[in-house]
């Protein structure tokens, strides 16, 4: 059964420099999107009582209330289904904020990516720091527990200073879970065409997350995955399904899913969405091999790391054997640890996580 679902919602009211996401500005198209949007979950979606509901973008604060609820309404939720959505500061306040706690969200995750305001105009935000705390305080006021800040480090003219300045900032709003990536410029962004000069070295970006990473465990913060950190029973269960490797629905222009061994996209291009929601734009079907190599670099991904004895039972290997040569390579660098159950990365580690990942691919 699949109990897992990430809805996505392509618009935005512009593009932010860093951002390759699909995503669109033209939000006369909103209405015919949630059409076919309607169209492919009831085409799709077996009934199953879900785990997680992720309305992710995009920007999905740009629904209306009465829209969220058309699209929550097409599933069977409980009181124990983590929902979470996406949110912008700019495009929230006090009554929208209670209206989503009383449709049924109740985890929130607010794109902040910095405090620091000529950060923000240089990246293309169209929020200020002072929106950003408001946006939590709101939040918090509406009666949300389980909120989320997702923050940038390596970005344009930020120094490491900045960047601390930026955490504790988050700590000190009493959120419960913080996401921290690395600037990456990926083609079809601002930033590809127009690359930034005043930019962190790769240096600077890993001293930023060595540093994140022992402030935030002396906050008492999780470190839960690569990214990822949060207070005690506050991690991200939706996302936790993805790094366990475990099916889920993908709804929406451009949304990928992972059911019965097979991977798909949708469509990217919102029109040809538009018209053929339930036609997919690409889809993989994976081999044995192929599910147990993204058992491990997903697996990989979590702070736990991963568990042999389940994969060996799972796979009908001898993981320690079939992999000796990486793992004591990597051993003997300090970028691996051995665990009671398996291995992790050392701090250290999840910064060549990638490096290391490609090892233990045939």
């Amino acid at each position: 059964m699949v109990k897992n679902v990430y809805i996505h919602i392509p618009f935005c009211k512009s593009k932010c420099k860093y951002c390759s996401f699909v995503s669109y500005t033209d939000l006369s198209l909103k209405g015919n999107y949630l059409d076919a949007l309607e169209c492919e979950i009831i085409q799709k979606y077996q009934g199953e009582n879900l785990d997680t509901l992720y309305i992710g973008g995009g920007t999905p604060s740009l629904l209306k209330i009465d829209e969220i609820i058309r699209i929550l309404s097409l599933f069977t939720i409980s009181n124990n289904t983590e929902i979470t959505m996406e949110l912008n500061p700019e495009s929230v306040n006090k009554n929208y904020l209670k209206a989503l706690k009383t449709v049924g969200i109740n985890r929130i995750s607010f794109g902040i990516q910095t405090f620091n305001d000529s950060i923000l105009s240089s990246i293309g935000r169209r929020h200020d720091s002072k929106m950003a705390r408001e946006a939590v305080y709101n939040a918090r006021s509406a009666g949300f527990e389980n909120i989320s800040l997702d923050f940038i480090y390596g970005l344009p003219a930020q120094t490491i200073p900045d960047f601390m300045f930026d955490l504790k900032q988050g700590v000190a709003l009493g959120v419960k879970h913080l996401s921290l990536y690395g600037l990456k410029i990926d083609e079809g962004c601002y930033f590809y065409r127009n690359f930034p000069k005043n930019l962190p070295d790769n240096d600077m970006q890993a001293e930023m997350y060595l540093k994140a990473i022992d402030f935030l465990e002396d906050k008492n913060f999780e470190h839960y995955e690569i990214s990822n950190f949060s207070k005690q029973g506050f991690n991200s269960k939706h996302n936790l399904n993805y790094w366990n490797n475990n099916s889920y629905y993908g709804f929406g222009c451009a949304a990928h899913g992972y059911m019965d061994g097979i991977r798909y996209a949708n469509n990217s291009d919102i029109e040809k969405y538009i018209n053929e929601p339930c036609n997919v734009e690409y889809s993989h079907s994976l081999s044995p091999q192929e599910i147990l190599e993204e058992e491990i670099f997903l697996g990989l991904r979590k702070g736990e790391g991963i568990n042999t004895k389940k994969i060996n039972s799972k796979f009908n290997i001898e993981f320690d054997k079939k992999y000796s040569n990486i793992l004591n390579k990597f051993l003997k660098s300090g970028h691996l640890i051995e665990t009671k159950d398996g291995y992790k990365f050392s701090n250290n580690g999840f910064l060549i996580s990638n490096t290391i990942m490609c090892e233990f691919l045939d």
